[in-house]
């Protein structure tokens, strides 16, 4: 039986930085999704603990391109623009067919790895990733060279990058070698709070008029 994983958290820091042990990735804009792979079955779990039910074919991709028997990846789920990047408004109201971007693999064919170094983690995911055409994809890194890395994330208008100790351990809680640092004018942040705010209240709405709605 596959274990249920808490996800490595994210600390925000301001300012990019240079270092030989650490690996440095763009930060996909979309959902956090923990892939539960269980032979031809596969759940996509969010950060908080809930089952996505709205791409179930992309669960279904998953069971079947990533080659092992079982695994827990981590990734995010995303819509991508034609020239690569990622649109969070197309994901959000499913104009588009997302894909999963895989960053790291927690455990696979009854193995826990979570306690193997996030180098040897990367190296194992890239073994089972997919080899013909997919809506999977492994999520490469830069190794060093935060700083430069940073400055094209901006430059391409990229919500930010993700810097992750090379060295380090699969962790939950305060502990975390995780930092996101984050674009301060990418332009798909305008208006994100008020359009949250907005379904919020929407929400809030409907579960007064429908009781059974606080239960989700």
């Amino acid at each position: 039986m596959l274990p249920v994983v808490p996800p490595m958290p994210l600390v925000s820091v301001r300012e990019p930085f240079d270092h030989p042990e650490w690996f440095f990735e763009i930060k996909w804009d979309g959902f956090r999704a923990l892939a539960y792979i269980d032979g031809h079955q596969c759940r996509l779990v969010s950060r908080r603990g809930h089952v996505y039910k709205s791409w179930p074919y992309l669960a279904t991709e998953l069971a079947h391109a990533v080659r092992c028997d079982s695994a827990v990846l981590d990734g995010e789920i995303v819509c991508l623009q034609p020239d690569g990047r990622s649109h969070f408004y197309n994901l959000m109201f499913r104009r588009e067919w997302p894909y999963f971007m895989a960053f790291d693999l927690l455990w696979l064919d009854r193995k826990d790895l979570r306690n193997q170094p996030l180098r040897e983690r990367k190296r194992l995911l890239k073994r089972i990733m997919p080899r013909v055409q997919s809506n999977v994809r492994l999520v490469e890194q830069v190794v060093g060279r935060g700083a430069d890395f940073f400055g094209v994330a901006c430059e391409n208008d990229l919500e930010g990058i993700v810097a992750k100790w090379a060295g380090g351990t699969y962790q939950h809680g305060p502990g975390t070698s995780w930092l996101k640092i984050r674009n301060p004018e990418y332009s798909q942040w305008t208006g994100r709070r008020e359009l949250f705010e907005s379904r919020r209240d929407g929400l809030s709405r409907s579960r007064w008029a429908r009781p059974e709605l606080a239960l989700l």
